[in-house]
């Protein structure tokens, strides 16, 4: 948490206060660890319903012009309503792919057309976004993306099917990349970039089931899906370099996001009351000598990634590989919340094995879930192989794999 001047002090005293009046009761049933688990109709909505609350309050989109729906503030005030969500730890602001990929994007690269028309409707949460970039047999490989966008007329006739689509089916847009040209000599040269409409003739979804049993992606299928050829950004053949502009976002590694929070914060102190309360030979675990000296490392890795935050605002500190920080960011957090978990199942013993719904779970079967949701954020935006590479070629100089 950086140092508030008195302007930020109190602001961030009021976001707190209206947080705390406001945040909503329990609803009685689960509500999702991260915006990849909204899988039901009634999640939905009462995620929808609060994010429409917390952009009416003016602690989203702080930093987006009013005249698209945003305050116009500096990006330290949003940063601090994020901060205050995540300590309150408030439900989350589902939207995601609208807030934190396709409405920077269309802020940087958009039309007056294309923000008005588009970007208000995402921080309200009046319109879901979702993201058609990975497709079945391809992975994270979008060179080799095979769904067809074909010119015909005033229309593009889509034909190909996309995967892992987060709420595909509640978006009302999807951020599609399509290939426009099969015979471009470079492969990524046949690609171009949609702001395409959801509710089309020839559009369907199959929702997916995960490990966990709950949902939350999609299958999505085009089948001769007519989308209009307005809804193309940039020209015909650009859209590599504007997939890898919103995989920047996704990344973190490009700023601009509207804020929110899109993960419920699981953290060390979570594992270090659940330590507490499990005992071992009639002794906290917690008093366990190789027990604290594993949860002291995970501490200080913990607290290795926020100070490498606060790093990002010290230019001096950042010299010798300016995009370091930023570039590493997603591998470094997503791959220690993955081994904080699975060691908080370690602790639990057999009991680890457990899950939901089974009597004899710890905390009802609260890390098995977070653990194994866990996985969506190691895969989505690239997995953590293919963050490797990116840090490896882009910061440190190394050939390309």
């Amino acid at each position: 948490m950086s140092q508030d001047n008195p302007s930020q002090a109190e602001y961030r005293a009021q976001v707190a206060a209206w947080m705390q009046h406001n945040r909503p009761a329990d609803p009685g049933f689960l509500l999702p660890q991260t915006f990849m688990e909204v899988g039901s109709e009634r999640v939905l909505e009462f995620l929808r319903e609060w994010q429409h609350k917390v952009w009416s309050a003016g602690y989203l989109g702080a930093a987006w012009p009013k005249k698209y729906g945003g305050q116009g503030m500096s990006r330290d005030y949003q940063r601090i309503a994020d901060e205050e969500m995540k300590r309150l730890q408030v439900p989350i602001c589902f939207n995601v792919i609208g807030l934190g990929w396709a409405g920077p994007l269309i802020l940087d690269n958009g039309s007056d057309y294309e923000k008005e028309k588009y970007l208000k409707g995402i921080l309200n949460a009046d319109d879901i976004w979702c993201q058609g970039f990975s497709e079945p047999n391809h992975g994270s490989d979008l060179g080799s993306i095979q769904t067809r966008a074909e010119r015909d007329g005033d229309d593009y006739l889509i034909n190909g099917s996309k995967i892992w689509t987060t709420m595909g089916n509640y978006a009302k847009y999807m951020i599609l990349l399509a290939r426009t040209d099969a015979q471009a000599e470079r492969r990524y040269n046949g690609l171009s970039f949609f702001l395409a409409p959801m509710h089309r003739d020839g559009i369907t979804t199959q929702p997916i089931q995960k490990i966990t049993g709950e949902y939350g992606f999609t299958e999505t299928f085009f089948t001769d899906a007519r989308i209009p050829a307005s809804c193309i950004m940039g020209e015909e053949g650009q859209g590599w370099r504007i997939a890898m502009q919103t995989l920047q976002y996704e990344r973190g590694a490009e700023a601009g996001a509207a804020g929110g929070i899109s993960i419920l914060s699981i953290v060390m102190d979570d594992l270090l009351r659940m330590a507490a309360e499990i005992e071992r030979e009639g002794e906290p675990l917690l008093q366990d000598p190789v027990t604290r000296d594993n949860l002291v490392k995970f501490m200080i890795e913990e607290k290795a990634l926020q100070l490498a935050e606060k790093r990002t605002e010290i230019p001096a500190l950042c010299r010798d590989y300016p995009n370091a920080i930023a570039l590493s960011g997603k591998l470094r957090s997503t791959e220690f919340f993955r081994r904080m978990r699975q060691y908080a199942l370690t602790l639990q013993g057999a009991q680890g094995s457990l899950y939901m719904g089974d009597q004899d779970t710890i905390g009802g079967g609260f890390w098995q879930r977070a653990y194994l949701n866990n996985f969506s954020t190691t895969i989505g935006g690239g997995t953590s192989q293919v963050q490797a590479n990116i840090i490896g070629e882009h910061v440190l100089g190394l050939p390309k794999d």
